[in-house]
């Protein structure tokens, strides 16, 4: 079953937003903390009730939350350059890493997507980190196709 957040599934929430920290930790250790979430417990009860960052969780038949889906609704109203098109930009997908591969990220993506044309939305947007291979191969079956880069140079 696939849902809002709510409070209830904080700490299945906090448990997969260390298992993502971790695969970007080992992937970029000079940007990324080991050890930790990208959003605290509070922080995290702030952001279940908001309605232009919903958050989706897929809930096994055990009452286990499994996976997520963090979503943006972003809008540029009388942006200069931009137009007004309404994008659900989505900020994290993760699946417990003890459920992969049965579906549960392409579950949540279709999720989003459907709750993307009923919300009007034009598009969906994400990132993934150069060396995360594993995201990269999973949006790229789900028909996500570049549109900008984000470039850096060390120093």
């Amino acid at each position: 079953m696939i849902r809002r957040a709510e409070e209830k599934d904080i700490k299945d929430i906090l448990s997969l937003l260390s298992q993502v920290l971790e695969v970007h930790h080992k992937i970029r250790p000079d940007l990324f903390k080991g050890n930790s979430t990208k959003y605290t417990e509070r922080e995290l009860s702030a952001l279940i009730s908001l309605d232009d960052r919903p958050i989706f969780v897929y809930e096994d038949e055990e009452g286990k939350v499994r996976g997520y889906g963090f979503c943006v609704i972003q809008t540029h109203p009388a942006d200069n350059i931009l137009t007004d098109i309404r994008t659900i930009y989505i900020d994290d997908i993760c699946v417990d890493e003890k459920a992969r591969g049965r579906g549960v990220g392409k579950a949540i993506f279709n999720y989003i997507k459907e709750y993307a044309k009923d919300t009007g939305c034009h598009n969906i947007t994400l990132n993934v980190w150069e060396g995360n291979d594993g995201a990269k191969a999973f949006y790229d079956s789900l028909g996500f196709t570049p549109y900008k880069y984000g470039m850096e140079v060390l120093l």
